[in-house]
């Protein structure tokens, strides 16, 4: 339903008002519905009929992807990257050829996340060449990246550009990237539902979105800007493929942890001396502590509230930080880790739900 829904919709602008009737009906920018409507002069013009023809080269450049899916978050902080880069990573894994795209401009993660922070882009015949992961295990999926910050000649610099600026590089993103045939792309977006977003959406209608992963932590302050960002896929006609519970408690081995007595001194060694003789079942389990207050049932609770799937939560893990650090694949790196089996539901759950959307 929601495929049939945004193939429908291919006409409405992605920041059109709800009640759009299409830029190319004879009522664009007259119907009730146009009121208030930021198109509305230009669809009353007629100007928005005409088709910008960058969407047939877009539509052409990723025809050869299967899925394309974008990660997103009305909450900085909350890890969307993080989710963004590891579930490529694991996609990879699974032996699928995959492609991720960092469209978060002021602020590109992506290049350190997949251990490339050193790489430059090159262009060939086709337009840019996207960057090739290199550390994935043999046998294993590809993996390909593209990113702004590939571009910057010193990765201090800050990026201050106004949105004609950021949407004209969104835009050259799609036009001139070569990504060949790819089982998955994966687009980081940056936090809220800015210019950005309406962009991206705008310019990969045409070649079909097929869901969006939206990421939370499950405090309040977080999931109340996340309600606006499921508010904007469905305004915009993006199915939610789900919502990802990040940083859902810190779950550690216990035998990894620090011990210290009311008087703040480190007394581990004992500590651990102690279980191993008295209790060393003790020191194989895994222990966990939640660190953000589950506000009104969490993002479990909010996503069924919105009617959209919820794919599960993912704990705060030592070794997920660490791989994400250093540009490496957890699944591959920490197979026994405690956020493993978490990680790979969210996988495999999203697999899922894109095929369901697929077979509606």
């Amino acid at each position: 339903r929601n495929r049939k829904m945004s193939a429908l919709s291919s006409d409405q602008p992605a920041n059109a008002n709800s009640e759009c009737v299409g830029t190319k009906s004879d009522q664009a920018g007259k119907a009730a519905g146009c009121a208030g409507c930021p198109n509305q002069n230009a669809c009353a013009s007629g100007a928005m009929k005409e088709i910008d023809p960058a969407l047939a080269v877009v539509a052409d450049k990723l025809s050869g992807v299967k899925n394309k899916i974008l990660v997103l978050s009305g909450k900085g902080g909350v890890g969307k990257s993080t989710v963004a880069s590891q579930v490529a990573f694991s996609l990879a894994h699974k032996g699928f050829s995959v492609g991720i795209l960092d469209v978060d401009i002021c602020g590109p993660s992506i290049p350190r996340m997949m251990g490339l922070n050193t790489a430059e882009v090159h262009q060939s015949g086709s337009g840019w060449t996207p960057i090739h992961v290199d550390s994935l295990p043999e046998g294993e999926g590809e993996l390909l990246v593209m990113s702004v910050g590939f571009m910057l000649p010193n990765k201090d610099d800050a990026v201050i550009w106004r949105g004609p600026r950021k949407n004209g590089l969104i835009k050259q993103f799609l036009t001139d990237v070569d990504w060949g045939s790819l089982d998955y792309l994966i687009v980081d977006t940056p936090p809220g539902t800015s210019d950005e977003h309406l962009s991206i959406i705008q310019y990969m209608r045409a070649a079909g979105i097929d869901g969006a992963l939206i990421v939370s932590t499950p405090q309040e302050v977080a999931m109340a800007d996340v309600r606006k960002e499921i508010n904007f896929c469905k305004k915009t006609k993006v199915p939610v493929l789900g919502v990802v519970e990040n940083m859902a408690g810190l779950r550690s081995p216990v035998d990894g942890l620090k011990f210290f007595d009311d008087a703040g001194a480190d007394v581990t060694a004992s500590t651990m001396e102690t279980l191993q003789a008295k209790a060393p079942e003790i020191a194989k389990l895994f222990a966990h502590a939640d660190v953000f207050p589950r506000s009104n049932g969490g993002p479990e609770a909010m996503a069924s509230s919105f009617g959209v799937p919820y794919l599960g939560s993912l704990p705060m893990d030592a070794n997920l930080t660490n791989s994400t650090e250093n540009g490496l694949c957890f699944v591959s790196e920490h197979p026994n880790s405690a956020a493993i089996k978490p990680l790979l539901q969210v996988v495999d759950t999203m697999i899922q739900n894109i095929k369901g959307l697929k077979n509606e």
